[in-house]
């Protein structure tokens, strides 16, 4: 079955969107729990993330934590191996049918690569405000690459290049912004996720989110 993957700018609310994703029914395997960064958990598969997405970031002379050097998206290394190695993650995670979901920021600055693995894919690319992005990784700790307003803006901006690609190249491609539902509008993430092939539950939605997290 085609996956979902959700990806974004670090520090955009990409845990809480996956988290909504998981609620509503679709499998995410064994993910990383909860830090004093994502106090909700990170929604995001620690197998795939640690020993396979960031091993081939460093064989290719890029930042595994895709902060600086970034990878060159024009000219990406080719990945064979991508979709085996995922798929066998999952299936030895448990995974039998029905919908899944990778979450992971970096993906959106090596998107050709996941393309050509999964083509049939939904991605759902999550946004924030430029100037809420960096305030945030200015106050983050493992976002220490970087250390100015200028340099998280350039950052941002080739993020938000990588999105027009997506965008341009017409993948199966959705935008939410999660600033909508922490004010209570489920609109948009509603669509998002009825799109993605699942049934949304409001009241679940209510009970996970926490307005007072997404302000960090």
């Amino acid at each position: 079955m085609n996956p979902i993957l959700i990806t974004g700018c670090a520090r955009s609310g990409t845990s809480m969107s996956a988290g909504i994703i998981n609620m509503n029914g679709a499998f995410g395997g064994t993910m990383s729990g909860p830090n004093r960064s994502n106090q909700k958990g990170m929604f995001e598969n620690a197998t795939i993330r640690n020993a396979i997405v960031k091993p081939w970031l460093q064989s290719h002379g890029y930042d595994p934590m895709c902060q600086t050097p970034l990878p060159d998206v024009t000219n990406l290394p080719p990945w064979p191996a991508l979709k085996h190695s995922v798929d066998e993650v999952f299936r030895l995670q448990g995974y039998q049918k029905g919908p899944w979901f990778y979450k992971g920021a970096k993906m959106c600055l090596m998107w050709p690569r996941w393309h050509e693995a999964y083509p049939g894919a939904k991605w759902i690319i999550v946004r924030r405000e430029d100037s809420a992005i960096v305030n945030s990784c200015l106050k983050t700790g493992f976002m220490r690459k970087r250390s100015t307003v200028e340099s998280w803006q350039e950052w941002i901006n080739y993020h938000k290049m990588c999105f027009q690609q997506m965008h341009s190249a017409e993948l199966q491609v959705r935008e939410v912004w999660p600033s909508k539902f922490v004010e209570g509008d489920y609109t948009e993430i509603r669509e998002v996720v009825e799109w993605a092939g699942l049934t949304f539950d409001e009241a679940a939605a209510r009970k996970f989110i926490s307005p007072e997290l997404y302000g960090g």
